[in-house]
Parts: structure tokens; sequence; C-alpha cells
């Protein structure tokens, strides 16, 4: 297990630079995922219902995921923050399969939770998650691979 439990921020370049905040946190082999909205490139808020964005902000949150060497499989939770609960169940069908296309047939702990608003006033959702990764796939920010305690250790050597 990596051991170096200092919080690094994980920011990919395909997603709108952040300001004040961080895509994602990496801290040993932990990666807190910053609630992510629908945001495209230009700063705003994909056009559609809640399908579409419920497909851009799980897609950005994937992409952070990617960053740190994570797949879909290593999601441990998933919090779903809605603005209008009774729409996202209504299309629960389609979300679902938008789900299955992007992460396959693995659920985490999810959580689903009304708001009143989110930080873009046209957004619908937001999502934020936690994952876990296994060393071998472990890349730390800046794209290399992440040192585990046994690789630095190989590196010494034995006679110092």
């Amino acid at each position: 297990m990596h051991t170096d439990l200092t919080p690094t921020p994980v920011n990919p370049a395909s997603l709108p630079a952040p300001r004040g905040y961080s895509h994602g946190t990496l801290s040993g082999n932990t990666l807190y995922l910053g609630g992510q909205t629908a945001l495209d490139e230009q700063m705003r808020i994909v056009p559609g219902g809640i399908v579409e964005q419920f497909r851009a902000a799980f897609g950005n949150v994937l992409t952070t995921l990617r960053e740190a060497g994570g797949i879909p499989e290593d999601l441990v939770s998933i919090t779903i923050y809605l603005t209008d609960i009774p729409d996202y169940q209504h299309h629960g069908k389609e979300i679902g399969a938008v789900w299955r296309e992007l992460a396959g047939p693995v659920y985490p702990a999810m959580a689903g939770i009304g708001t009143t608003a989110l930080w873009q006033p046209e957004a619908m959702i937001e999502i934020l998650g936690v994952a876990v990764i296994p060393d071998e796939r472990l890349v730390a920010p800046g794209g290399g691979q992440a040192t585990t305690p046994s690789s630095a250790s190989a590196a010494v050597p034995s006679d110092q």
C-alpha cells in the first residue's frame, strides 16, 4: 500500500483549470474526487436535460479518476447532489444506461441528495466520489508512477 499520505492535487489538463479548488486530491491510495457539474471545456454547463448533465458530470469525475491511474472499479463511494430528484428518478433508466456505458456494471456505495441550488445556476447535478487505487495502477500527479515503499527500497543499495 502506498504510504505517502501528503494530500496532492489531481487536476487533469482536459478539464477546466480550477481556481480555488482541485478536481481531486490524492492521499496515499485514496483519491477524493471533488464535486463535478456538467461543465465543458469553455466553463459552460452542457445543454440538454438531466441525462446529458449526468453524462458530462460523471465523465468529469472519471477523467479525474483516470488521471491518477484509477478505473471505475476503484470507486468506493459516489454522492450525487440533485436540484430535481423527481426528474432524476423519471430518467433513471436512461441514466443507468449512461452509467453502464461509462463505468460498466460496477456500483459503489451511493447517495442521492436533494438541494435547492448548485454553484452554477443552470446545473442540475453535481457528483463527487472517493476511489481507492491499487499501487500497480496508481499514477502520481504530473504523470509519473507513484513510488511505493517496496519500489523505493529497491532503488537503495543494500550496503547503505
